[in-house]
């Protein structure tokens, strides 16, 4: 089983929760794999063994090394954005880092759960939510989804030749411990605008404590070479604008932009971004997938792993007073 549960990306919103959530529940020792860059205060105060490692850059033996005495790792580790700039610091980061880790997990017998997204699945509707077993959608040439897409593909290869791996399709995650923040950000944007626009689209919204839950399911119970989608409830982005901005004391009716006018201010805004030399999180790559339903079963994660997710208001809500108390709004 391994003395430890080693966790990839624990600074992140998911990874610092399923860190939590490990500690919570007891068992192996928790070992952190931080970048030498990352930040040490999302981790104040918890007993966790932190080993410095990028394993974007880290060879294979190096990743040995540092999984010593590792039972099962929980890859969270990830460079995540909604844009169309920096393929290769995407492919470095989400792609050659998983490979580097299959190889090491393969050498030492690690089960692998790997966190992947919803986005290389077929983005499904309300009516006909997306499965495990659909294939890919278009990928809109987004790095983040091109590059998650292969990694993902890597470690079902890995598993289909031997390796103890399983796969994680998370929606779209909000909680606490949100340090950055990453997801999290469209819940302040709404709480703080000045007048409530949606886009036509929507997404399945999931509290990152559930997800972490079901990850550490999967690591228990989850089948070798298996995807688990591990989504949330169906909301429109004016119900999820709504919802937030209630939430955060401000209760307004949010009104639907035609998808053409999102469009329009995506490519406005990425030639700004151009200009400016850097890119928005505002871009023709998010205003494309924003117009477009994202609506995932989460059937099979409930049948086999027991995943019960709580209601968006749960999430939204726990997400900002987390917020409130940290200072970040």
């Amino acid at each position: 089983m391994g003395e430890f549960v080693a966790v990839t990306g624990a600074t992140g919103l998911l990874g610092n929760n399923v860190v939590r959530a490990l500690l919570e529940r007891g068992g192996p020792r928790v070992r952190v794999l931080l970048r030498p860059t990352s930040p040490m205060r999302p981790l104040e105060g918890l007993d966790v063994d932190v080993r410095r490692i990028d394993l974007a850059r880290a060879t294979e033996e190096e990743i040995v090394r540092v999984l010593d005495r590792v039972g099962t790792v929980v890859h969270c580790g990830a460079m995540v954005g909604i844009g169309l700039e920096a393929l290769d610091r995407y492919r470095a980061a989400n792609v050659q880092g998983t490979v580097a880790l299959l190889g090491a997990c393969r050498r030492l017998g690690c089960r692998l759960v790997h966190v992947s997204t919803v986005d290389t699945r077929r983005w499904g509707t309300r009516d006909a939510p997306a499965t495990e077993d659909d294939a890919p959608g278009p990928d809109l040439g987004i790095p983040y989804v091109v590059t998650k897409r292969e990694a993902e593909a890597a470690v079902l290869e890995a598993a289909a030749l031997g390796l103890d791996a399983v796969v994680v399709n998370p929606a779209y995650l909000l909680g606490p411990w949100d340090w950055k923040p990453s997801s999290g950000r469209m819940l302040l944007g709404a709480a703080s605008a000045p007048i409530l626009v949606a886009p036509p689209g929507g997404n399945d919204f999931v509290h990152a404590e559930d997800v972490a839950t079901g990850i550490i399911a999967a690591a228990e119970r989850g089948r070798r070479g298996e995807r688990y989608i591990l989504g949330g409830e169906a909301l429109s982005y004016r119900e999820a604008f709504e919802l937030f901005s209630s939430v955060a004391g401000r209760p307004r009716t949010a009104r639907t932009v035609p998808a053409w006018l999102v469009r329009v201010a995506g490519r406005g805004a990425t030639i700004l971004g151009g200009l400016g030399g850097g890119e928005y999180d505002v871009n023709v790559a998010s205003a494309a997938m924003s117009v477009l339903p994202h609506h995932f079963s989460s059937a099979k994660a409930a049948r086999e792993l027991g995943y019960q997710p709580r209601p968006a208001a749960d999430a939204a809500r726990d997400a900002w007073n987390w917020f409130r108390t940290h200072g970040y709004a």
